[in-house]
This record gives C-alpha cells, sequence and structure tokens, in this order.
C-alpha cells in the first residue's frame, strides 16, 4: 500500500512538472526566454517562426540569417534587438541583446520599463560607467546591465565624462535608457576564427 501511495505521489509531480511551461519572456543568466547563450544567428528564424525578423545589415547571397537583427512581435511591437558576436558568420553566437518589451523581466521583476529604485531594491551594483551622455550601471549574478540618460540626473552630474557617479547620485525615479543582457561569445565561435 505505501508502496503505491508513493508511485503515486511520485506520478502526480512528474505530471505537473510537466505540465508547467516555461514563461517565454523570463530572463536568467544565460536564457532569455526561450533561447539561450548559446544560439547561434542562423537559428533565430526557427526561434522566432511566429515572429517577423528584420535584418538590420542584410549581406547579399546569405543562406540564412547572419548579423544584427530586430525580433518584432505579430502585432508589431518591437521586442529585442540581437547582436552577434561576428555580423558576417551565421554560426556566430548572440553576444548582445537589446530589450524592449516590458513583457521580458527577470525573475526579480527587472524589465525595460523599471526605474533604478526597482532595480537597487533587488540587486547589488557592481559597477557604475560614465560615459558622455549616460550612465552604464552593471548588476551582480546577473547578465543584465541598464543605461540610464544623463538628463534624468542633476545638472552638476551631467556635463562632465570624467565624474565619478555613485548610485546614490541617481534619482529613484530615473527611467532605463537601455535594457540590455550581455553575454560573451561561446568557445565554440571563438575557436573557429
Amino acid at each position: 500500500m505505501k508502496k503505491t501511495l508513493l508511485l503515486g505521489a511520485i506520478a502526480t509531480l512528474l505530471f505537473v512538472q510537466c505540465g508547467k511551461e516555461k514563461d517565454p519572456f523570463m530572463i536568467s543568466n544565460g536564457q532569455v526566454g526561450s533561447f539561450t547563450k548559446d544560439l547561434q544567428t542562423k537559428q533565430i528564424d526557427s526561434i522566432f517562426a511566429t515572429d517577423s525578423i528584420v535584418k538590420l545589415n542584410p549581406t547579399e547571397n546569405a543562406l540564412g540569417t547572419q548579423g544584427e537583427v530586430e525580433v518584432w512581435d505579430k502585432n508589431g511591437e518591437k521586442l529585442l534587438l540581437l547582436s552577434p558576436d561576428n555580423e558576417r558568420d551565421p554560426n556566430s553566437t548572440i553576444t548582445n541583446i537589446q530589450v524592449f518589451d516590458t513583457r521580458y523581466k527577470t525573475e526579480k521583476g527587472l524589465n525595460s520599463g523599471s526605474t533604478f529604485k526597482d532595480l537597487k531594491d533587488n540587486y547589488t551594483i557592481t559597477n557604475i560607467q560614465t560615459t558622455i551622455n549616460s550612465v552604464v550601471i552593471f548588476l551582480e549574478e546577473t547578465d543584465v546591465y541598464v543605461t540610464i540618460d544623463k538628463k534624468q540626473l542633476s545638472e552638476n552630474l551631467r556635463y562632465d565624462p570624467s565624474l565619478k557617479i555613485e548610485a546614490s547620485q541617481i534619482p529613484d525615479e530615473a527611467k532605463f535608457k537601455y535594457f540590455m543582457i550581455g553575454w560573451e561569445a561561446s568557445k565554440a565561435t571563438k575557436s573557429a576564427e
């Protein structure tokens, strides 16, 4: 009787686990929705078969997708900008992703429509780099990084690109200019070059 109950419990657990679908918009380390950091450019067409793919720098006589592409859903909403390690190699892996659609979010709810307060309440900031027009914020234990336009900072922080900006100087309500995911090129792509 105990064996029957145990087998029934295991079968129920397996059935429940198999019934759970992955969130097609979840961002986790090494994965965005249904694709992973090992995705090759030539596989984009099959991963996003129900979406529209716009090749930004089409190569004449290219077999399959290569180079930087935008992904749009069937309703005309821009989802992602995918940038490969090598624009001319269809076997190149995607190394940078710009996320436009707010449905794409991390396990902690961070998305392209979030604020700096959402970021600092849920993540540890490892580095803040200052550029001419923005600050780039890198996070611990995640592939996500964000850019905030300097127009959202106080006047005294906007015009000196050599100025070191601290997290405490960024307003809580600051919105992201860019919501990005960065992956290193895979070893397979590097060894093929």
